[in-house]
């Protein structure tokens, strides 16, 4: 994938990335928060556990089989899950769909 693929798929993915957290925790929550690359889904988004999981359905609905949101998560210990970021769901959705 050329770099300029590569930057077009990252944008797409945020953007449905961004849809779907919306979803999930609501508009009225976001409207003093920009969603970022950087946002932390435990820090800025305060998820709870079972919107993350309503999240990781989401984009296994969205993006078929080839998004295992669960297995992706039990690749990471806890801190890593805690400490997550939105840019980092972009990247492991990037390069499964890819």
């Amino acid at each position: 994938m050329t770099t300029e693929a590569r930057v077009a798929a990252e944008n797409d993915v945020f953007d449905v990335v961004r849809r779907l957290i919306t979803e999930v925790i609501g508009e009225e929550y976001l409207l003093d928060l920009e969603i970022a690359r950087d946002t932390s889904f435990e820090d800025d988004l305060e998820m709870e556990s079972i919107e993350f999981v309503k999240f990781g359905a989401k984009l296994t609905e969205y993006y078929g089989g080839a998004v295992d949101f669960a297995s992706f998560l039990s690749d990471k210990d806890l801190d890593e899950i805690i400490e997550m970021r939105v840019g980092t769901v972009v990247d492991y959705v990037v390069s499964v769909t890819s």
